[in-house]
């Protein structure tokens, strides 16, 4: 019962006449790609698979960067390892931030000022310091974002090397002749990289069009990471300067070269070479929405870059920064600190850059 039940579910999610155009059938994409005996594949959903092992050499990659290129790097420009200010140990507050809140209200303030006989302001101290101790340290930091900034300037620069000698990068209706009977081999290292960000697309042999949203798309994030290495080694004009030009090329890409060469192609020119089918609505909806965010993003962008020019540098990052003691607020409550956030991406991430006027990142 369990196995029909399986195999019904399955049959109905791999429906064919949702995710391939007309005439075109799963036995289809599952002979040679080339000439017989060649032993090329089409792209299968198994292959998604392969992200996975992938995925975790590249991590071991990212450790023994981040090790033995990046530390050092940070220590020669005079980065250190020293985390924030450690709160004094208590265990009524730390019993409080652990399992109740990490940030009392006044309510709560109240009360503990009275149980351990402290002064609010103190107990606020104490639960700011606590907070910052969870924090990544500026060395930390400065080896994230140069492992990204390494992985997606390399990742840029080896699509270009590929795509530029791709007819469809010139010519966008190349995605859509002969589909989805393409060769894909030259892509599918490039592919298996970034796997869990173009699945829909692979599985479906959009091989060529995932291609070019992946390039467009990586061509300024590398920028974002060299203006976040300029801000830890507390470069500030060279970390505006890269912001800048970071905001710039994302905006061009994402408001200019995306919905008028990418969305051009998936929405008009693929209708008229494949036609429609189901999944293509779900395929075009994903990439309008991915426009929608650019729009959004971009707004952001140009919103943190005015207050840079207002006021000569970036603004400050909330989420990231290690919190200002109650001390440091009154020295610095007119000053603004370039700082970036180094959470995971989650990808975040589809590719987020900045919120509520301040540096955030991608995924």
């Amino acid at each position: 019962m369990a196995a029909a039940a399986a195999a019904a579910l399955r049959a109905w999610f791999w429906n064919e006449r949702f995710w391939l155009p007309h005439n075109v059938t799963w036995a289809d994409l599952a002979g040679e790609a080339g000439p017989p005996g060649s032993g090329l594949q089409y792209p299968r959903a198994g292959h998604v698979l392969s992200a996975f092992p992938l995925a975790l050499g590249i991590f071991a990659v990212r450790l023994l960067f981040e090790r033995f290129i990046a530390k050092p790097c940070a220590i020669n420009l005079g980065i250190q390892d020293s985390g924030p200010h450690r709160a004094q140990p208590n265990a009524i507050l730390e019993k409080v931030f652990t399992s109740i809140t990490k940030s009392p209200d006044g309510k709560r303030l109240e009360g503990l000022s009275k149980q351990l006989d402290w002064d609010v302001r103190k107990i606020q101290r104490w639960f700011r310091h606590r907070r910052n101790q969870d924090k990544p340290t500026t060395l930390t930091k400065f080896c994230e974002s140069m492992w990204r900034f390494t992985f997606y300037l390399s990742i840029f620069f080896y699509g270009i090397r590929f795509l530029w000698t791709a007819p469809w990068f010139w010519d966008t209706r190349q995605c859509w002749y002969n589909y989805p009977f393409q060769d894909f081999l030259i892509m599918f290292v490039h592919h298996l990289a970034t796997i869990g960000l173009i699945t829909f697309s692979y599985m479906n042999n959009m091989v060529r069009v995932g291609t070019l949203v992946l390039c467009l798309h990586d061509a300024s994030d590398f920028l974002l990471e060299a203006a976040k290495l300029a801000n830890y080694a507390k470069y500030q004009r060279l970390c505006d300067a890269f912001f800048m030009l970071f905001g710039v090329v994302f905006i061009v890409t994402r408001l200019g070269i995306y919905p008028f060469w990418i969305l051009n192609t998936t929405l008009f020119e693929s209708w008229e070479l494949i036609g429609p089918y189901p999944s293509w609505w779900l395929f075009n909806g994903l990439l309008v929405t991915l426009q929608i965010l650019h729009i959004i993003w971009s707004y952001l962008i140009i919103r943190t870059a005015y207050k840079a020019l207002m006021r000569g540098k970036v603004s400050k990052d909330d989420r990231s920064d290690v919190e200002s003691s109650s001390e440091e607020e009154d020295v610095t409550s007119n000053s603004t600190k370039g700082v970036f956030s180094t959470s995971s991406n989650g990808s975040n991430r589809v590719n987020g850059h900045v919120a509520s006027g301040q540096w955030t990142e991608e995924e």
